[in-house]
């Protein structure tokens, strides 16, 4: 089974699907500003990816910039913004088995499937 955490106004998101949707797999799709992942869900999303909370921030968005810019934070306060605003969520998020990738450029998501 593989799992998209998907935005579909996002264009990279939607060629991200499209590439998962050609591998004729099982895919769940979530839409992740509906159906934020918990807690839980991005802790281990983030080990997956191997990289850190602050990596997973899309830092030019507005909620960012006025609520948390420059401001330190440990990584499950980071999770827990995360989780509280998943627009934050860098996307598209590719998860196939004990490996993820975030789909920027679309290709990368080849590299777990």
């Amino acid at each position: 089974m593989i799992t998209i955490y998907h935005n579909s106004r996002c264009s990279k998101s939607r060629g991200c699907l499209a590439i998962v949707q050609e591998q004729k797999e099982e895919i769940n799709i979530v839409n992740y500003l509906q159906t934020p992942p918990s807690i839980e869900e991005l802790t281990e999303i983030i080990k997956l990816l191997g990289i850190s909370p602050i990596e997973l921030v899309r830092k030019n968005e507005a909620i960012w910039k006025e609520n948390y810019k420059g401001k330190d934070f440990t990584d499950t306060e980071l999770i827990a913004i995360l989780s509280n605003n998943s627009k934050l969520i860098e996307r598209p998020i590719v998860v196939k088995g004990n490996k993820a990738v975030i789909g920027r450029p679309p290709e990368k998501v080849l590299d777990i499937l």
